[in-house]
């Protein structure tokens, strides 16, 4: 039987809203994933040592700020930093979607928009997240 998807789910920045996050948190846990919140205003490297410690298979970041450009591959950096840089980073909020390509290419797997069904999100994370 395989393990259960470990998603760590974090608000880097100043941003203080965090419904969404919360929204997505309860949903990919109701889908059978262990699911770990860190709260509002961490750092990159705040959200990367608690990724590393906890053994995470994703990082689920969410940004209504503006500081996604910046904050978002800051934590893809970190990662492979860590000798975690196969940990599937998506985010998700207020990002416009000429920012999207540079995201990507900062190694950001994916990007969901205001509206993206819950469902959406989790399939994703199913087919791109292998646990052993």
């Amino acid at each position: 039987m395989d393990k259960k998807i470990k998603v760590l789910v974090a608000k880097p920045g100043l941003d203080g809203h965090d419904r969404g996050a919360k929204v997505v948190s309860r949903a990919l846990r109701d889908a059978g994933m262990e699911v770990i919140y860190t709260g509002i205003r961490q750092t990159p490297e705040q959200i990367v040592a608690t990724a590393v410690q906890e053994d995470v298979d994703s990082i689920g970041l969410s940004c209504l700020s503006g500081a996604h450009n910046k904050l978002f591959p800051k934590v893809v950096d970190l990662l492979k930093a860590q000798g975690a840089g196969d940990v599937l980073v998506f985010g998700g909020g207020i990002i416009p979607d000429e920012d999207i390509p540079g995201l990507k290419a900062a190694g950001v797997a994916e990007i969901f928009l205001p509206g993206t069904s819950t469902e959406d999100t989790i399939a994703f994370i199913k087919e791109n997240v292998t646990t052993a």
